[in-house]
C-alpha cells in the first residue's frame, strides 16, 4: 500500500448527532487535528490542534436550539452584518439549516490528506420574501471614483471587486472605460455596454422603497431592471462655434458563465 493510500485511510468525515439532537459534521485530518461543522448555521463549533487544543470560543451556554443562533465558533455573518440592513441580527444564514453539497464546484486546495466538506444553503420562499437581492452584477467600474446622488453627491472610490444590488443605487462614475459588462447570472447572459465621447457612467435602481413612492413605476419592478447609462457629467462639453462633438453607446448581448462569472472570452475580451 503507497504512502498516499495510507494517508487518505486516516482523513476521517462522519456525520452524526451533536448537541440537542443537530446533525453535525466531524472532519479529523492525518496529523490528528480535528474540526467540527453544524449543518445548523453551517457553524464551525470546534477546531482543534494535533495536541487535541481546542482553538475556538464557544460559549457553555449556547443553546444549540433553533431560532437562535449558536453563541461562539464561526459564525456565518450573511447577508448583511449587526444590523446594517433591513434584516434580523447578522441576517438569517446563521440560524438556518444547511446541506451537504455532495457535487460542489472544484476547489484547488483539496488533497487526498485534507479532511473537508462543502455545504450549501438553499434559497428558500420564506428567505426570498424577506430578502430582495439580484443576481446581476456590474464589472468595468472597480476602483473607479464616483458621485453618491443619495449622499449629496460626495465623492467615493469603489471597493468592490464588482458592483452588486442589494439596496437602491444612484451613482455617476467617473472617467470609466470605454467597455462595461452587466452580467445576468439567472439568465447566464451578459450585456456588454461600448462607448465613445462619453467619458462617465451612470447606474441607478431604485430598489423597494423609492420604487413604491415613483408614481409611474411598479412597486417590484426593480428587481427587473438595472440603469447602466453611457454620460458626460462631471465635465460638460462646450463647443465653440464651427466645433463637432460626437458620442455613441452600443449594447450587446452575449453568453456569459454563472460558475466563473467571466464574460465569454471568444467574443467579448478580443474586442470583436
Amino acid at each position: 500500500m503507497s504512502s498516499g493510500a495510507r494517508e487518505r485511510e486516516k482523513v476521517f468525515v462522519e456525520r452524526c448527532k451533536g448537541a440537542n439532537g443537530l446533525d453535525k459534521v466531524v472532519l479529523r485530518e492525518v496529523r490528528g487535528s480535528s474540526a467540527e461543522v453544524y449543518l445548523y448555521g453551517g457553524q464551525v463549533t470546534s477546531w482543534k490542534n494535533e495536541y487535541g487544543e481546542e482553538l475556538l470560543f464557544v460559549s457553555s451556554k449556547a443553546t444549540f436550539k433553533s431560532p437562535k443562533a449558536i453563541r461562539g465558533g464561526i459564525p456565518i455573518c450573511f447577508p448583511q452584518f449587526g444590523s446594517h440592513g433591513s434584516l434580523e441580527q447578522h441576517g438569517f444564514a446563521r440560524n438556518r439549516f444547511w446541506s451537504i453539497d455532495h457535487d460542489p464546484p472544484p476547489f484547488p486546495t483539496n488533497s487526498g490528506n485534507k479532511a473537508f466538506i462543502d455545504l450549501i444553503l438553499k434559497p428558500s420562499e420564506e428567505d426570498s420574501k424577506i430578502w430582495s437581492h439580484s443576481e446581476v452584477r456590474v464589472e468595468g467600474l472597480e476602483t473607479l471614483d464616483y458621485l453618491d446622488n443619495l449622499k449629496g453627491r460626495e465623492r467615493f472610490t469603489e471597493q468592490g471587486d464588482a458592483i452588486t444590488f442589494e439596496s437602491e443605487v444612484d451613482k455617476i462614475y467617473l472617467s470609466t472605460p470605454t467597455k462595461i459588462a452587466i452580467l445576468d447570472h439567472e439568465r447566464k447572459r451578459t450585456f456588454v455596454l461600448r462607448k465613445d465621447g462619453l467619458p462617465d457612467a451612470v447606474v441607478w435602481n431604485p430598489w423597494d422603497k423609492k420604487a413604491k413612492a415613483i408614481s409611474d413605476f411598479g412597486d417590484d419592478e426593480y428587481k427587473h431592471m438595472l440603469c447602466v447609462e453611457a454620460a458626460c457629467v462631471e465635465k460638460p462639453i462646450t463647443l465653440k462655434p464651427g466645433e463637432e462633438w460626437r458620442g455613441r453607446q452600443e449594447l450587446s448581448a452575449v453568453p456569459s458563465s454563472y460558475c466563473s462569472g467571466q464574460l465569454d472570452p471568444r467574443k467579448v475580451m478580443q474586442g470583436g
